[in-house]
C-alpha cells in the first residue's frame, strides 16, 4: 500500500489517498475531483480543467501518466 496527494496528482489539495496499485490510486484522484467539482470547489475545477487540456494531446497525456507512474512507483511502501 503507498499513499499520494490530490496535489501529487495533479490535484488542488493535501487529500491522501492509499492504494496498492496506481491504477487504484488514480482511480482514487478522479472520484474525488469529481466530488470536489460537485461541491463547487474552484481549485479543483482549475485542476481538472488542466487535465482535459491534457487530453486533446496524446503525447501530453502519455507523458503525465507515466510520470505520475514512476512517481507512485519510487514511493515505499506504507507501514
Amino acid at each position: 500500500m503507498k499513499t499520494m496527494t490530490c496535489k501529487q496528482l495533479g490535484g488542488a489539495c493535501e487529500a491522501q489517498f492509499h492504494a496498492n496499485t496506481f491504477e487504484e490510486m488514480a482511480e482514487q484522484s478522479k472520484n474525488h475531483a469529481l466530488e470536489m467539482i460537485q461541491k463547487a470547489d474552484d481549485a479543483h475545477g482549475k485542476a481538472m480543467r488542466e487535465m482535459q487540456e491534457l487530453m486533446h494531446f496524446p503525447q501530453g497525456m502519455n507523458a503525465w501518466y507515466e510520470n505520475k507512474r514512476k512517481t507512485f512507483d519510487c514511493l515505499p511502501s506504507d507501514n
